[in-house]
């Protein structure tokens, strides 16, 4: 049986120097979990963007 996801991408916001209090990020993970979204993927910086990229799903 095949299972249809939705996925939610969140971009961390960094501080001026490129930085990201912990605290912020577990209050996204922390917000996202009470709505039913799971982690599946961090995407750490790249050429076009400094900040952690968290990439949730869950079912349609």
């Amino acid at each position: 049986m095949s299972r249809n996801w939705k996925y939610l991408v969140v971009e961390v916001k960094t501080g001026l120097m490129g930085g990201f209090k912990h605290e912020a990020l577990q209050e996204e993970l922390d917000k996202q979990g009470r709505n039913g979204w799971e982690l599946v993927n961090v995407v750490h910086a790249t050429p076009t963007v400094s900040s952690p990229t968290l990439i949730f799903k869950k079912e349609a």
